[in-house]
C-alpha cells in the first residue's frame, strides 16, 4: 500500500501521531508511508526512520502541494487532524480511501470516518490517532515499541558537555519554562527557579535551562534572577538533534508543549505541567513515553503552595533515587 498520513499542525501534535506511523510501518513493512506535515515538522519528519517520504503542507501554496500528492498516486490517506483546507486538498487529490475522525464540517471531504468524540477525553491523543489505523488495517495490533524514536545522542551530549564544561559524572536535569504555544498550566518563573536551585544542590547534577526561539524574554528574566550554577541553552538547531540531546538527559521539567512531547518520544523521564481542565489535562495530552517515566501535574492559574510542594517533593524523590 502507498499511504499518506497527515498531521499538519504543531510539533507536539505531530509527535503524538508518531505511534500511528510506527505501528503501521512495524507491522506492515511493505507499506510505503509518506507524511504530510507543516513547515516546522518537515525536516524532523525526514529524519525519522519509519517514515519513507515527506510532503510539505504549504498553506501559502496548496496548489503545489496538491500536485505533489497527485504525482505520488496514493492508495489511501489517514488524517489525524482535519480542517477544511486539508479536506478539500485530499478530496481534490482523488485518493480513493480517505480516513479521518468524524469531526467538524471538514469530515464531509473524507469517505472513511471514525467516530471518536475526542472531546470526551476517554483516552490520550496518541491513542485516538492510533485507532484510525483500524479502518485500513483490520488486524493491526495497536502497540508500538518505546522509545518511539530510538536514536543515538552520544555525539550530541559529548559536544554539549564540552561546550558547557559539564563533567561526565554529572546527570543533567533540564528545565524548559516555555510559556508560549498551547500550554494552559504552568509554574511561575520563580517556582521554576526554586526547583532548579534544589536540583543544583546535588553534587552529581548539572541544572540546565533550555529555551526555544520564542523564549528569549523568559530567558533574560530567569538569568537576572538565578544566583547558582546553571547552564542556559538555546535550542536553535534541528528538532532531531534536540531530540538526540534530550535522550541523554536524566530528567526534563516543563509545561505541556512541543519540547515536552519531544522528551517523551525519546522516553526521557519528565515532570510535566498541564491545565486543570479535562481538555488540556494529561488524560488527553500525556507523552508517548512509558508511564513509569511520566510525572504529570494539573495546575490551575492560581495553584496553591501545597500543589507546588507536591511537585517539589516529587523532584526530590527522583533526584535522590
Amino acid at each position: 500500500m502507498n499511504l499518506l498520513i497527515s498531521r499538519h499542525d504543531k510539533i507536539g501534535d505531530f509527535v503524538v501521531t508518531l505511534p500511528l506511523f510506527k505501528a503501521i510501518k512495524t507491522q506492515y513493512p511493505q507499506t510505503k508511508i509518506t507524511a504530510l506535515v507543516s513547515k516546522i515538522n518537515f525536516d524532523f519528519a525526514k529524519n525519522i526512520d519509519f517514515i519513507d517520504d515527506v510532503i510539505l503542507f504549504d498553506k501559502n501554496d496548496l496548489k503545489t502541494t496538491l500536485n505533489i500528492i497527485k504525482q505520488k498516486r496514493f492508495d489511501a490517506s489517514i488524517s489525524a487532524y482535519i480542517d477544511t483546507k486539508l479536506g478539500k486538498l485530499l478530496f481534490k487529490s482523488k485518493i480513493k480511501k480517505r480516513v479521518a475522525p468524524a469531526t467538524k464540517i471538514a469530515q464531509l471531504f473524507f469517505n472513511k470516518k471514525v467516530k471518536q468524540r475526542r472531546s470526551q477525553v476517554l483516552k490520550t491523543e496518541w491513542q485516538y490517532n492510533l485507532d484510525l489505523a483500524i479502518k485500513l488495517f483490520k488486524d493491526i495490533n495497536l502497540e508500538f515499541s518505546k522509545p518511539v524514536l530510538n536514536i543515538d545522542g552520544s555525539e550530541q551530549i559529548k559536544k554539549f558537555r564540552n561546550e558547557f564544561n559539564i563533567d561526565e559524572s554529572k546527570k543533567i536535569v533540564a528545565f524548559h519554562p516555555g510559556f508560549g504555544g498551547s500550554s494552559e498550566g504552568n509554574l511561575t518563573i520563580d517556582d521554576y527557579i526554586k526547583l532548579a536551585k534544589i536540583a543544583s544542590l546535588k553534587d552529581n547534577i548539572q541544572v540546565v535551562f533550555t529555551f526555544g526561539p520564542d523564549d528569549l524574554k523568559v530567558k533574560d528574566e530567569i538569568m537576572s534572577k538565578v544566583d547558582f550554577d546553571v547552564v542556559f541553552y538555546e535550542s536553535v538547531g534541528s528538532i532531531i538533534n534536540f531530540c538526540k540531546l534530550l535522550s541523554q538527559f536524566e530528567l526534563f521539567i516543563s509545561t505541556s508543549t512541543g519540547p515536552m512531547h519531544l522528551a517523551g518520544c525519546v522516553n526521557t523521564k519528565t515532570i510535566s505541567f498541564f491545565g486543570d481542565n479535562l481538555f488540556a489535562s494529561s488524560k488527553r495530552w500525556a507523552t508517548v513515553s512509558e508511564t513509569k517515566n511520566q510525572n504529570n501535574f494539573m495546575l490551575s492559574l492560581n495553584y496553591t503552595k501545597e500543589k507546588y510542594l507536591e511537585i517539589e517533593n516529587r523532584l526530590k524523590e527522583i533526584i535522590n533515587d
